[in-house]
């Protein structure tokens, strides 16, 4: 895919040095009359159906701070300025930017998707080389309308390009009407779409991914054993496996991994993102601008396998001591982190440019996930993929849905799924062995918080499972400051000594499942009808 971004760039930049071209077609547009012609032209054009943005674009289903957003709204953690905060702190309005920016450029995508689908069948080329393409854009349009109806509920169900009149006029679907659409695109595409692709090809849209987003679907929805048949055709393909390592798999060094299902594809200098610059603490030269909440840092386990209210091995005078690997490759604390042998240092009172209390907002923790020690260039221009599904994913939803479908749950199929997963070389973590239904619903849902923190991947399993009211209405709680809360005076603590977070978060339950149709949408066009609430 990197190679096809390219040629795409090299492709307008030589049009742009053309005269006949200028002399053609308009400067802000390509001629949909003069541009379908060939096989190159469809490539080109399916380039551009993958492209969502690169440096400093964000608020969709495919960015990285955009997807990390998505978990410090579903109280994974803060960020410094509350952007994401405000998504579920009572605070939510339909002329928030947020959500809007999440609508149009979820839409904008759409329409380059319709745009293709709508004349690449002008084209004079192989049919299978364009089923092919169309099974690709389709799979890219329906990962867009579920995502739309997830967090706005029905929205306009558009599958054509629009005039300005008919655009300025539409009215919402229904969100089954959405998802029923959605289904029935990933069905027909999935089957056309081969299973693996060569390294070449890296980003561009297989079975597994189709398949991937369908089992999303199909969760969602609660229809627990179709779900099941779809992560299982996925599994049953064998194309995909538990990497042994973990912290690389969010580096440039992992961007091949076969774990990795679907991503977002980047390429440093000419296609390349910002998100480090936001994750790095300032010691890194970053902004620090995510502060992980201890109540994530809580939900990692001991060595031993058993939670820190259950565990032998757990202290609460040095709590961060025996967990689960994970944590520290997820989130750097105080004294326990260090990149090219500089430590990463919160202690208040020091002068460490990170240390707790230089703003309101800070935790004390910072995410390590993502920070790669290879990469020495710009903040601003890192060319690392993105993973928005990975096959452990698949493997705990298959086992999710195959215990909430009723159906029979032994040691062999939690050794083929979440074993697989705990038991990668790097983490190397006890072999879960409960039958018990509830016993393991609250191990899996532990396990998908833990092993995908800041992947996106939360808000949407908070929703499903009906805990966002739970989860989001409460005081968050950040690094341990004392052993001693009871005569403990500088900052405010909990009775375990961790500092208290002066924002709260306020989910309104019945009213922020659904976020709001933008304002700025429904003054342009008035058959827009607004969420409850709002």
């Amino acid at each position: 895919m990197k190679k096809l971004i390219n040629i795409f760039i090299f492709s307008l930049l030589a049009a742009g040095c053309n005269k006949s071209f200028f002399d053609k077609q308009p400067l802000d547009a390509v001629s949909d009359a003069t541009f379908w012609k060939t096989a190159s032209d469809a490539n080109l054009a399916l380039v551009g159906c993958y492209n969502t943005g690169a440096g400093w674009k964000g608020e969709d289903f495919w960015t990285p701070r955009s997807m990390v957003y998505l978990d410090l709204m579903a109280g994974n953690g803060s960020e410094k300025e509350l952007i994401p905060d405000h998504m579920t702190d009572g605070t939510l309005n339909s002329a928030y930017w947020v959500p809007a920016n999440y609508w149009s450029n979820s839409y904008r995508k759409i329409a380059v998707c319709n745009n293709f689908l709508d004349h690449v069948g002008t084209i004079n080329m192989d049919t299978t080389l364009r089923a092919v393409m169309m099974a690709e854009v389709r799979t890219l349009r329906a990962y867009e309308y579920f995502n739309l109806a997830l967090y706005f509920g029905g929205v306009p169900l558009v599958q054509h390009v629009l005039t300005i009149p008919e655009a300025n006029s539409v009215v919402r679907a229904t969100r089954d009407e959405v998802w029923a659409f959605v289904e029935a695109e990933l069905k027909a595409a999935y089957p056309l779409l081969p299973s693996t692709r060569p390294a070449t090809e890296n980003g561009r849209m297989t079975a597994g991914a189709a398949l991937a987003i369908l089992g999303r679907l199909q969760m969602a929805e609660k229809k627990w054993s179709e779900a099941a048949s779809t992560y299982k055709i996925i599994i049953d393909s064998k194309a995909y496996s538990i990497d042994p390592r973990f912290k690389e798999l969010f580096w440039q060094a992992g961007e091949l991994s076969n774990e990795i299902v679907m991503s977002s594809q980047y390429l440093v200098d000419t296609y390349s993102h910002v998100l480090l610059q936001y994750l790095y603490p300032e010691t890194y030269s970053g902004w620090h601008q995510f502060s992980p909440y201890n109540e994530l840092v809580k939900e990692y386990e001991c060595k031993d396998g058993k939670p820190i209210e259950t565990s032998p091995l757990y202290d609460k005078n040095n709590p961060y001591n025996n967990r689960d690997p994970r944590l520290d490759y997820t989130i750097m604390i105080d004294g326990r982190f260090s990149l090219n042998g500089v430590a990463y240092v919160a202690t208040p009172g020091s002068t460490s440019p990170d240390r707790f209390g230089k703003y309101a907002n800070w935790s004390g923790y910072c995410i390590s996930k993502f920070v790669d020690p290879g990469f020495s260039g710009s903040l601003t221009n890192y060319g690392g993929n993105w993973c928005l599904v990975r096959y452990a994913e698949v493997l705990l939803s298959y086992l999710e849905s195959t215990l909430e479908a009723g159906g029979a749950i032994d040691q062999g199929l939690l050794d083929q799924t979440i074993n697989l997963v705990r038991g990668r070389a790097a983490v190397n973590m006890p072999a879960v062995t409960t039958t018990n239904a509830s016993d393991l619903r609250t191990i899996i849902r532990r396990e998908r918080r833990v092993e995908f923190a800041f992947e996106g991947l939360h808000y949407y399993d908070i929703l499903r499972w009906g805990t966002a009211g739970t989860e989001l209405n409460r005081t968050f709680t950040g690094m341990k400051l004392t052993n001693t809360p009871a005569t403990y005076t500088a900052y405010p603590v909990d009775q375990d000594g961790y500092y208290i977070m002066v924002n709260k978060r306020n989910f309104k339950t019945g009213v922020n499942e659904l976020w709001p149709v933008p304002q700025s949408e429904r003054d342009i066009n008035p058959n827009l009808t607004q969420n409850t609430g709002y």
